[in-house]
């Protein structure tokens, strides 16, 4: 088999972002797209001639035709090996796990994460390093880079691989290995986790719901949940992955999981539940009643890790991304260890976790992990609340109410204003840029703004610094406003706002969430112009 070399032209707008590069569907399946995108890939990482690559994807449309591309053209660019989930399937965090057991030269990850699937919907690929992480700055710009002026791409003429079918076969000189992509993941688990606690729990009578949400998580959730650990079968819901999850936005939170919610919330419904996203990098938790932010389940797993086996000797560190709540931070005062607060996007944290100044992590947009491996996991998330859960006896709410007794409550949400005009977006920010020196001694209702600024982070590890990382708003009483343009979406732009007040009456920490942050909320609204300049009168999404 002769590679062909393909002359091509550069198309724009191929700049990846902090998850790799996000389009609609269509646009990757327009000739020559994914092709060139793919060659900018083995180009900027500076080739992949005699390296081995995982590759996998979260099964969403065109991520079988895709795979097969990215094949034909790792053999024709000289890779010797791709390791790829059965049926292409592979969770981000299973991707990341298996590039570092597997020694992997890094990973192909065909997932648009959270996104909806589908012709008329999103897809993405983005590329893991040799770490299991997210590619660095360094090298996503080397990558763009190589976009602008790319003028041909090599790939071999071939057969399709046969996805489904597990063992070797070769493409050309280069060797296909296809492996299970469950199996390492599980045992992984079983190695951090104690599985037969969380066993016994189950066998108490001890009710789960696990909705999967038509994403790639359902096949590990079942195999663990159901099959390893003894959960009613049933357990895990929407479990079969889908090209359109369901025709479904795979986004854990109570807005696209509230069939989740109305179970959980309903009188004798189960005792905990559980969802993950689209390629299972993300979590919800949720109680009898009882909703967990994610900033508070970030704090809650690293105050209680050393529950379980494989953090019983405890944490070196925390890491949150800047626009989550301080809850985390308290927790590391109390311990007496190191705790950061980085950019949003997984890859800050790399550095972190492997120069093991961190052990665990987590985004404010329900993103937990730790240093098991270099992604966030929403499947080990929901194995570690298990473990605490099995280990002290207690419900969910109970465990809320504990926390926040010992180390106050941080009141916060996340509200998103998607598909805003983008023009309209960069100004409400340029808008607040220009406030900065303004703003402090203002008062908006009850708050006094007590500083502004852009938050800016000096890399502890490699000191690279990292600019433009979201507006701040802090007041005196403690309470906070964060305002951020996400580049999560495929249209328009998504501003992200985040809202945030420290309560430590004891009598205080019953409330509802939007009800505690309600100054928070008008103030943020007030300083932005947020439904003058968006016309919106209210949030599209409340986390």
């Amino acid at each position: 088999m002769t590679p062909n070399i393909v002359q091509t032209t550069p198309i724009p707008g191929q700049k990846p972002g902090t998850s790799g590069l996000r389009k609609k569907t269509r646009i990757f399946m327009q000739p020559h797209y994914l092709e060139n995108y793919v060659q900018a890939i083995f180009d900027g990482i500076g080739g992949v001639q005699g390296k081995t690559l995982v590759v996998g994807g979260d099964g969403r449309y065109f991520n079988d035709r895709a795979i097969q591309v990215i094949l034909r053209m790792a053999a024709a660019n000289g890779a010797a090996e791709c390791i790829v989930g059965q049926g292409g399937i592979l969770s981000t965090p299973a991707a990341s796990h298996l590039i570092r057991k597997r020694g992997a030269d890094g990973g192909l990850i065909l997932s648009a994460s959270h996104n909806p699937g589908g012709p008329d919907e999103d897809f993405g690929l983005k590329y893991n390093g040799p770490n299991g992480g997210p590619a660095t700055e360094g090298v996503t710009e080397k990558i763009f880079a190589r976009t602008t002026d790319i003028d041909s791409y090599r790939i071999l003429e071939a057969h399709d691989v046969d996805l489904g079918a597990i063992g070797v076969t070769n493409l050309g000189d280069m060797r296909v290995e296809i492996v299970d992509p469950v199996t390492d993941y599980a045992a992984l688990m079983e190695s951090l986790f104690d599985f037969d606690a969380i066993r016994r729990l189950f066998a108490s009578g001890f009710r789960m719901r696990f909705d999967a949400m038509h994403a790639v998580t359902g096949p590990y959730a079942t195999e663990i949940l159901e099959t390893r650990l003894g959960a009613a079968p049933g357990t895990v819901v929407n479990g079969i992955p889908s090209p359109d999850f369901g025709g479904g936005h795979p986004d854990p939170n109570p807005i696209w999981a509230k069939d989740l919610m109305d179970h959980m919330y309903a009188d004798g419904g189960p005792d905990f539940g559980a969802a993950s996203d689209g390629d299972g990098d993300r979590n919800m938790v949720v109680g009898a009643k009882c909703y967990v932010s994610p900033s508070d389940s970030l704090a809650v797993l690293a105050d209680l890790a050393h529950l379980a086996p494989g953090y019983a000797r405890g944490l070196a560190g925390i890491a949150r991304s800047m626009p989550t709540s301080a809850a985390a931070d308290r927790v590391a005062a109390a311990k007496g260890i190191e705790c950061f607060a980085t950019p949003t996007g997984w890859k800050f944290f790399g550095n972190l976790l492997d120069a093991g100044r961190a052990t665990i992590c987590g985004e404010e947009s329900a993103g937990t992990g730790s240093d098991h491996v270099r992604e966030k996991d929403g499947l080990w998330a929901v194995l570690l609340w298990l473990n605490i859960l099995a280990v002290t006896g207690k419900s969910v709410q109970a465990l809320m109410d504990d926390h926040w007794a010992r180390y106050g409550r941080n009141y916060y949400s996340r509200h998103d204003y998607e598909a805003v005009d983008a023009a309209a977006a960069n100004t409400l920010m340029a808008d607040l840029r220009a406030q900065f020196d303004s703003l402090p001694g203002q008062s908006f209702g009850p708050l006094v703004v007590e500083m502004a600024d852009e938050f800016a982070y000096d890399d502890p590890v490699d000191g690279s610094r990292s600019t433009g990382q979201g507006i701040r708003v802090g007041f005196t009483s403690g309470g906070r406003v964060m305002y951020r343009l996400s580049g999560t979406g495929t249209e328009g732009a998504t501003l992200r706002v985040y809202l945030e007040q420290l309560e430590t009456d004891p009598a205080a920490l019953a409330q509802d969430a939007q009800a505690a942050l309600a100054p928070v909320i008008a103030a943020a609204d007030r300083i932005a112009g947020i439904r003058a300049r968006t016309g919106r009168d209210a949030p599209d999404v409340i986390t």
